[in-house]
Parts: C-alpha cells; sequence; structure tokens
C-alpha cells in the first residue's frame, strides 16, 4: 500500500476502465475520446486499465475486442495489459493481493466489517424494503457480530463478504469539472470485497486508480450515486482524491439508457460491421456532449479532426444533458469523411468489405484492384456506408451469366423493354473496344462515344423520353434499378461484358 498522493504527478494522468463482460460498448470509446483528448492537451498520460473482477460475466475475447476496436478508432493509450507500463499489471484480477491490505486496515479501524448474509436474505430484506416503500439497503444485521452470533440468525453464509460502515455525517457533495457541485443520495454500507476474494468496483477502482498515479476519473454520470463512498474512502486512506467528471450518458431516440439488448449500436463492433470510418465515429462521439467549433463567420463547424477536438478542450463545454444517438447525423458525417477520401484510399478502405462479403477474392489481381479503383470513383458520392459497396460493386466482378437481376428492377421493365435492348446492341456495335471506333478517335468503347451512340438510337430513334429510355440497360447491365452512372459503368464492364448482358435480358424477355 502506497502513501504516494496522486497529486505529486506533474501532468494529468486519466484512464478507462472497461469490463470485458461482453462485446466493446460504444461508451467505452465515448469516454475514452474524452480523456484522450484532455491527456493529449494536458500533455499527460491515458492509461487503459481492465476491470475483471466481475468472473461470473467474464468472457475471455472481450478484452481484446476492446483492444481491437479502441485501436481501430485511433485511441491509443500510453500503458496497459497490452503494452505495459511503471504501474504493471493493469488487470484487476492480477492485483488482487494489492486490495488484501487496505481492507485489512479498515477492518482493524472499525471502518468495515463482516457480513454473513445469504442473497436469499439479503433478496427478502429489498423485497421488505420495497414494499413499504423504505430506503433501500443494507440493514446492518451482520455489524457487531461475531461469526458465531451471526450463525444464529437466519439468512447465514459460510463465506463473508466485507462492507463498509458508512458514517452518519458522510459528505454527499462533491466538485465536478462538468456539473459544478454535485450532491449525491446517501450510500448504504457498501460491499467491497466479495465471497470470492475479489475487490468490488468501489473499493477497487479507489485502489488502483491511487496506485497508478490517476489525477483525473471521466466516467458516466450513473457513478455519481457512488462518489460519496469513493470519496470517503480517499479519505480514510488519507490520499488526496482524484478529480472527478460525470459525462452525461448516451440515450436512444426514447431518451432511455443506449443498452447493447436494446439497440445493436452500442456494441462498438458494429459500426465497423455497417462500414463507418472510425474518423467519422470519432467525430460524432465529440459532438454528441461538446459544441461545434466556430467558423470564421460564426458558423457552427461539425466536421473536425481528433486533434482539433483535443486543442480546443475545456471541460465547462460539455455539456452535461444526456445526448441522443442520433444515427442519422452519424451517416450524415460518414458521408462527408467518404466524399473527402482520395480514391484509392477508399479503394483501400472497401476492399474488407467486399472481401467479406465474396465480391473480391482475398488475394485480388492487379487487374482486379485497377477495376476496384475506376468502380470507385463512380460509387463514391452514393454511399455512407462502406457495406453499400457490396450491393454497388458485385455487377462489375460477377460473371455475366451469374448477374442476378433484383425483383425492382424486373418489375420496372416495360413492354417495350425487348426493343429497346435490342436497339442499344446495334447501336454498341459499330464501336471499337480498342478505342478506336470506326467513326473517329473519340468513338471508341468509352463513356461519352457510348452515350452518344445510344441517344441517337433510342431517343432520337425511337423517340423515347431519356427518363424511360436507359432503365432496360440498367436493369441488363447491374441487375439493379438504381446503380452507378449508367454509360461510365459500360465503359468499366467493357464492350463484350455489356453486350453479353443486354443480350442475356433481351432473350429473356422474348
Amino acid at each position: 500500500m502506497t502513501d504516494q498522493p496522486a497529486s505529486t504527478h506533474p501532468t494529468p494522468r486519466l484512464r478507462v476502465a472497461p469490463s470485458p463482460t461482453g462485446d466493446p460498448h460504444v461508451g467505452t470509446a465515448y469516454m475514452s475520446l474524452f480523456n484522450l483528448a484532455f491527456a493529449r492537451q494536458q500533455g499527460g498520460s491515458f492509461v487503459l486499465r481492465i476491470e475483471d473482477t466481475d468472473r461470473a460475466r467474464f468472457r475471455e475475447d472481450s478484452e481484446q475486442q476492446v483492444f481491437d476496436t479502441l485501436r481501430w478508432l485511433g485511441l491509443q493509450w500510453d500503458e496497459g495489459p497490452d503494452v505495459g507500463g511503471p504501474y504493471a499489471p493493469y488487470r484487476q484480477s492480477e492485483r488482487l493481493d494489492t486490495y488484501r491490505p487496505y481492507v485489512e486496515r479498515l477492518l482493524a479501524e472499525g471502518k468495515a466489517y463482516h457480513c454473513w448474509c445469504s442473497t436469499e436474505r439479503l433478496a427478502q430484506m429489498r423485497e421488505v424494503q420495497q414494499k413499504s416503500k423504505q430506503p433501500t439497503g443494507y440493514d446492518r444485521l451482520c455489524h457487531g457480530r461475531t461469526r458465531d452470533e451471526r450463525a444464529q440468525l437466519p439468512g447465514f453464509s459460510e463465506t463473508p463478504v466485507v462492507r463498509m460502515l458508512i458514517p452518519e455525517d458522510v459528505e454527499l457533495q462533491f466538485d465536478d469539472l462538468i456539473r459544478g457541485r454535485v450532491s449525491a443520495p446517501r450510500p448504504d454500507d457498501q460491499v467491497i470485497l466479495k465471497a470470492d476474494g475479489f475487490p468490488t468496483y468501489h473499493l477497487a477502482v479507489v485502489v488502483d486508480d491511487h496506485e497508478m498515479g490517476i489525477t483525473h476519473v471521466v466516467r458516466g454520470e450513473e457513478w455519481i450515486s457512488s462518489t460519496p463512498k469513493h470519496n470517503l474512502l480517499y479519505r480514510w486512506f488519507g490520499l488526496e482524491p482524484v478529480r472527478w467528471a460525470h459525462m452525461p450518458l448516451l440515450r436512444n431516440t426514447d431518451k432511455s439508457k443506449i443498452s447493447k439488448r436494446k439497440n445493436p449500436a452500442a456494441r462498438l463492433t458494429w459500426f465497423q460491421e455497417q462500414g463507418y470510418l472510425p474518423e467519422a465515429l470519432v467525430n460524432f462521439l465529440a459532438l454528441l456532449a461538446y459544441p461545434p467549433a466556430v467558423g470564421p463567420d460564426g458558423e457552427d463547424v461539425e466536421v473536425f479532426t481528433f486533434e482539433e477536438f483535443s486543442s480546443d478542450f475545456d471541460w465547462k463545454k460539455v455539456n452535461p444533458v444526456g445526448p441522443i444517438f442520433d444515427l442519422k447525423k452519424l451517416e450524415w458525417l460518414n458521408g462527408v469523411y467518404i466524399r473527402a477520401l482520395e480514391t484509392g484510399q477508399l479503394a483501400s478502405r472497401l476492399l474488407p468489405y467486399l472481401q467479406r462479403d465474396g465480391v473480391m477474392p482475398a488475394s485480388p489481381s492487379l487487374g482486379e484492384l485497377a477495376r476496384l479503383g475506376k468502380v470507385t470513383e463512380l460509387i463514391q458520392t452514393r454511399m455512407v456506408l462502406l457495406s453499400e459497396a457490396t450491393a454497388l460493386v458485385r455487377p462489375f466482378f460477377v460473371a455475366d451469366d451469374e448477374l442476378e437481376i433484383a425483383d425492382d428492377a424486373r418489375a420496372q421493365l416495360k413492354d417495350d423493354s425487348r426493343e429497346v435492348l435490342a436497339a442499344a446492341i446495334d447501336a454498341l456495335g459499330p464501336l471499337d473496344d480498342a478505342g478506336q471506333g470506326v467513326l473517329g478517335s473519340d468513338s471508341g468503347w468509352r463513356a461519352a462515344p457510348i452515350e452518344a451512340a445510344l441517344r441517337a438510337a433510342i431517343v432520337d430513334g425511337m423517340g423515347i423520353k431519356p427518363k424511360f429510355a436507359f432503365g432496360p440497360l440498367r436493369t441488363a447491365v447491374s441487375g439493379q434499378r438504381i446503380s452507378p452512372p449508367l454509360f461510365e459503368s459500360m465503359e468499366i464492364l467493357g464492350k463484350a461484358p455489356t453486350l453479353s448482358r443486354l443480350g442475356r435480358l433481351r432473350d429473356q424477355l422474348g
């Protein structure tokens, strides 16, 4: 047990401490972002600690998911289980010997006591309190009793827990960097050491934050009610408390707390699966509780980098009201970031999704990558999610006889569609697929000559309005009702595949 107060550290030290009990929650990224922004602004350190004392809900793969998703977002920590650091170990399950002296000290000083109440007895006690509309909390049946004395009473459990003895004069107010002076409800006698020998969050968080020199604790507002007992532990151990910042909770559109059971967007991995760009998600998470930057003309600037966010950071600007998790806003931001990428960068971002969905092979050839680059230019403005590229790109990489016609595309075909397709085949036949057409150097297999030939044959020759003239061609070439630009798509596909697809649909309509 060290006696070095956190304040002796010359620079701020902040941490995020997720529990590996399932898929990482988006709130982990949200908290990490604000911790890291302040740490980087102040030249401090950002620590990742794994709080794995909840062994009943522990999931072995969850820790690695935390590492992977935070790194995907670019929220890199300075110290942690995988990178080490001067305060290792950074997993609570590896620090059990650290907590025991603190517990023994509280027991010796009469500030904590053993409790042998069974879970059944505690459940009955809470039920009685709720029915009689009393405040729920432990009734101190075990306080002041020896093990043998308690064993004579009902609801006895062989293995005790250790509880804090909350004094009558416990301080319920504290200062918060975001909320100012805060009042919290009176806590009950909190369990600090469980029957399995693992500390609860309430003891471990105070001990670990002190031992690791943490100076600022940024966490969700649901922990406001626990802060008085944490401050009490700091005082009992003679330690200087951290500075608190309780962030507003992320909420669904119905104002309920966002949770993995109700909302798939609560899972951090979901954003990767759907094709959100990490820089867009970071930008969005910042905007949830922080105002936009102000432009030169006083306008809101909602698109900004992490570095810009960090340099401007001020706890007083954080909005304490729980923000609504508006996916429409995130989709808009994601589209902005997609359009800002260079074509090659976007193609590289798309490739894993196309490989996942079977559109492109695990090891694409140079020719396939070149084609993907050309297709990416066509679809860059038509996506808000990277995963949407699958449907747009697939027609360019599927064999002509394996192209499926979507039901909604087939349904919009009209009675004259066969004649339109036949006219298109005749019009495109003379174009030279080498780029030097029989009618001149600019009449080869390029978008402009393709469009000119088709307009002459269908719009002018058949008298069909442009609005309706090219629908059957789009269906034949892409299999979809809505697709990338038609003439550019034909150019990328090439002459033979284009004519093959036009002829295939024509024959199907015969």
